[in-house]
């Protein structure tokens, strides 16, 4: 969420673009007053209550990450899906699991994931612990009961003695909690705050094109930041967003309630050019097309061409370095 004191100013400027980009309000505004609409990226998420990211449950969740053997077939991982190479995601329009199964919705990159309010499209897990274990005992994803995957990872003494280091003092420390909070605590280290646009709003001038800086401009006057804002360019909250063919009731599925039908999270978008296709049945593969479908829906107006090329290139200054790992050497 913005902060307090920027808040006042980012509903101004959202606000009166949002009915029609006025040219009036872009004058009003100073390049600081931009600049504060936005919040720095930090290294590393907040950390849970109760929880911690001692190196030693990091290299644990890293293993666990790349583990195939916790699914059905002993095959598919976290990885499967998130795949470094990939932005962390797997650019395909829809994931798929075991067996060959087609899911329902795009794959969300887990880069930065730390930061959001609230897991999966439709938000039915408030954080990484609990969006950890969902893919694994999923019968269209890795398909493996939770306690068929705990046995499976005490055959393995390393596992035994990795858990017990990262969990000191527990008698039976391979339990699904302490698999979610390893997988969790790897999670929260894959971010990436070194972009262009970070480095602008940390006070680089030179960090992002002119042509950059325009689209950063335009998607504050165009009302975009009105839910794309805080330190993720997410608000974590659910709106209702019908693409031409779903029938992907969204958030309803979840809490029953009407004004949930069709309501999706706001998703981050750092990193957004390398993490096509969007939306959450990955039905466009370009920015160009998911940025004019975004302002037609969401903001009632379409964009000129020029008006695209200043927004797109503003959304390539969102990709940071990717998160530099060593693939573990599993037993």
């Amino acid at each position: 969420m913005p902060k307090p004191a920027t808040r006042k100013l980012l509903a101004s400027v959202a606000a009166g673009a949002m009915a029609i980009a006025s040219p009036a309000i872009a004058q009003d505004v100073s390049m600081q007053e931009y600049i504060d609409l936005f919040e720095p990226l930090p290294a590393l998420p907040p950390i849970p209550s109760g929880t911690t990211m001692s190196a030693e449950r990091i290299d644990l969740g890293r293993m666990l990450f790349f583990e195939p053997r916790i699914s059905s077939s002993g095959v598919i991982s976290c990885a499967t899906c998130h795949n470094p190479a990939l932005g962390w995601t797997d650019r395909i329009p829809r994931a798929v699991g075991h067996q060959g199964q087609v899911g329902d919705r795009n794959t969300p990159t887990v880069l930065n994931s730390g930061f959001l309010e609230a897991q999966f499209w439709d938000g039915r897990e408030p954080d990484l612990e609990g969006q950890a274990l969902g893919p694994i005992e999923a019968d269209i994803e890795m398909a493996m009961s939770l306690e068929e995957a705990i046995v499976r990872l005490n055959e393995f003494e390393i596992y035994r003695d990795m858990f017990s280091a990262a969990f000191p003092g527990e008698d039976d420390p391979v339990t699904p909690q302490n698999v979610a909070l390893s997988i969790a605590a790897f999670e929260r280290t894959l971010n990436t705050p070194n972009s262009p646009f970070n480095r602008y709003l940390m006070g680089d001038e030179m960090a992002m094109s002119e042509q950059q800086v325009r689209g950063m401009r335009l998607f504050a006057d165009s009302g975009c930041v009105a839910c794309h804002n805080g330190p993720a360019l997410t608000d974590s909250n659910f709106h209702r967003f019908e693409l031409p063919g779903s029938t992907d009731e969204g958030r309803f599925v979840v809490t029953g309630d009407e004004m949930d039908r069709f309501a999706f999270r706001t998703p981050t978008l750092l990193n957004v050019a390398v993490t096509y296709p969007y939306f959450n049945n990955g039905s466009v593969d370009n920015l160009h097309d998911a940025v004019q479908l975004m302002g037609d829906q969401m903001l009632g107006q379409e964009f000129a061409e020029d008006e695209l090329d200043d927004l797109v290139a503003f959304l390539h200054a969102l990709t940071g370095e990717m998160p530099r790992l060593e693939i573990p050497a599993l037993p």
